[in-house]
């Protein structure tokens, strides 16, 4: 929600000190991510907790770390390269950050329920597979129609690398939810 709402307030208001703070809040929760994803890890080994399924964890909450990292890596290149951005694209920048921040949500609660429900792994994985299917198409056409304009290239190829780098939050999201599927199986046998 952060992510989303520092994109909206960067398209509406540039780098201002709005932006700034969701920014640093972006990062305090990647930062906090990490110690958490510390701990937890410390935790499985110094407690010998869950030693059937301890790899196969530590591996989700990487791979879980991996789409925070992302958030923060995008919010930090809004920040430092300032791209200009005309209005006629904010609305579908806007949906494709919209896309992706559901596709991670979805990948969240696909993962909380390896541990409470598997079935309800299946039905939120489908969901990513679908959103992640929509963020491909929205940053397509986005793409097609940044390059079709009157922009200068410079300007084209920048908002071609955000968009891209937007929709790579989806496609982690979707990477993630591959293998929490084959640990789901196996833990289901």
């Amino acid at each position: 929600m952060t992510f989303k709402k520092a994109v909206r307030v960067f398209l509406d208001e540039g780098r201002s000190e709005n932006y700034k703070k969701l920014s640093k809040q972006v990062k305090q929760i990647e930062h906090d991510a990490d110690n958490l994803r510390r701990e937890i890890e410390n935790s499985l080994y110094t407690q010998n907790l869950i030693p059937d399924l301890r790899a196969d964890v530590l591996h989700l909450v990487e791979n879980l770390d991996k789409v925070i990292n992302k958030f923060d890596e995008v919010t930090y290149m809004f920040y430092i390269e300032k791209p200009e951005i005309a209005s006629n694209y904010h609305i579908r920048i806007n949906e494709l950050c919209d896309l992706s921040a559901e596709c991670a949500e979805n990948m969240a609660k696909a993962s909380r329920a390896f541990f409470r429900d598997l079935s309800s792994v299946r039905d939120y994985s489908q969901k990513v597979y679908f959103i992640e299917h929509e963020s491909d198409v929205s940053a397509d056409n986005l793409r097609k129609a940044v390059f079709d304009s009157e922009l200068p290239l410079a300007n084209k190829l920048q908002l071609s690398n955000f968009i891209n780098e937007i929709a790579d939050i989806a496609d982690i999201a979707e990477d993630f939810i591959d293998e929490l599927l084959i640990f789901t199986i196996k833990r289901d046998i």
